[in-house]
């Protein structure tokens, strides 16, 4: 295997957390959910925009799912997730198809063995090596962004600025210091074991609320474990600002500025109001996709007619 290839798998969770941030305009410990009476209503789509921030820099992603769909389409999205058909929002990620694996790699006995020594012979003082990889894939990344037909411009412009800054970003990165990896390695195997994810359908059989719910301490370590190299995305979260450009009736326009790594990334957010609450477009049009048809409605059944008497 060439070395870009494994870089691509070993950056793949530098990367997956990092567009957690990018969740917004593309839209373990077990915690129990927050009832959605009792989540606030956002006033206006600024608003909107932060509380979907907030989510994501408390690391509740049931949250984050309630938060940017519809009641009908949540509950949708909840059973395509239980049959298999979905890991929403989690499909908003790069890689998302190589998630469960990945954690049930993380999550296996000898894990912080085997990945050690794995790391020690493929990537330990590879420093030169890994920094012409993570050029390599940004290039990569960024013609396929440039080409993808799913991504609307707004998506395109985004990623684009957010693909090259994590590449800036493992430009100069110590992925290549062993001393790090004795330290992170064991820490995300132990997140990874708690969230009890490990294994075949194991999501599915969890459903969506559980399987995001065990999922937040795991995501948590992770942007821990990156911030020892760098990339420090609770620091971005924070730092995010949302504004306003245009409003008409229940659409909307919001820009969103943040900096990945240093790096200023500037993208704009379409949003449009349901039943009197905002929601982003993209995110909605990728959600629909990943729930799958709605429902059929059930037929309507004859009023009787009261002059027919039954005998």
């Amino acid at each position: 295997m060439s070395l870009i290839r494994r870089f691509a798998t070993f950056i793949q969770p530098a990367t997956a957390v990092a567009v957690l941030i990018g969740m917004l305009v593309i839209g373990g410990c077990d915690r129990g959910p927050t009832a959605a009476k009792d989540d606030p209503v956002p006033a206006g789509p600024t608003e909107t925009v932060r509380q979907l921030i907030q989510d994501l820099r408390n690391d509740d992603l049931p949250a984050y799912a309630r938060h940017a769909l519809p009641p009908g389409l949540h509950r949708r999205m909840e059973a395509a997730w239980s049959e298999g058909r979905t890991i929403w929002p989690l499909t908003e990620l790069p890689l998302d198809d190589r998630l469960p694996a990945f954690i049930s790699v993380l999550a296996a006995p000898e894990a912080e063995k085997e990945l050690l020594a794995a790391y020690n012979r493929q990537f330990a003082g590879a420093d030169r090596e890994l920094r012409s990889a993570a050029a390599t894939l940004g290039l990569f990344a960024g013609q396929y962004v440039q080409g993808a037909a799913e991504y609307s411009d707004a998506e395109r412009e985004h990623y684009l600025q957010l693909i090259a800054a994590l590449s800036e970003w493992g430009r100069q990165a110590p992925l290549g210091d062993p001393e790090r990896a004795r330290r992170v390695i064991p820490s995300l195997v132990a997140a990874a074991r708690t969230t009890g994810l490990a294994g075949p359908e194991a999501f599915a059989r969890n459903g969506m609320e559980r399987s995001l719910t065990r999922l937040g301490p795991f995501f948590s370590r992770m942007k821990q474990v990156l911030a020892e190299y760098g990339l420090d995305l609770d620091a971005s979260l924070a730092g995010s600002q949302a504004t306003l450009i245009q409003q008409t009736g229940d659409t909307a326009r919001v820009s969103v500025a943040y900096e990945v790594s240093g790096r200023p990334v500037v993208a704009e957010v379409l949003l449009e109001r349901l039943d009197g609450r905002w929601y982003l477009t993209d995110l909605l049009r990728h959600a629909e996709v990943e729930a799958g048809p709605a429902p059929a409605p059930a037929p309507a059944v004859p009023a009787a007619d009261p002059a027919v008497r039954t005998p």
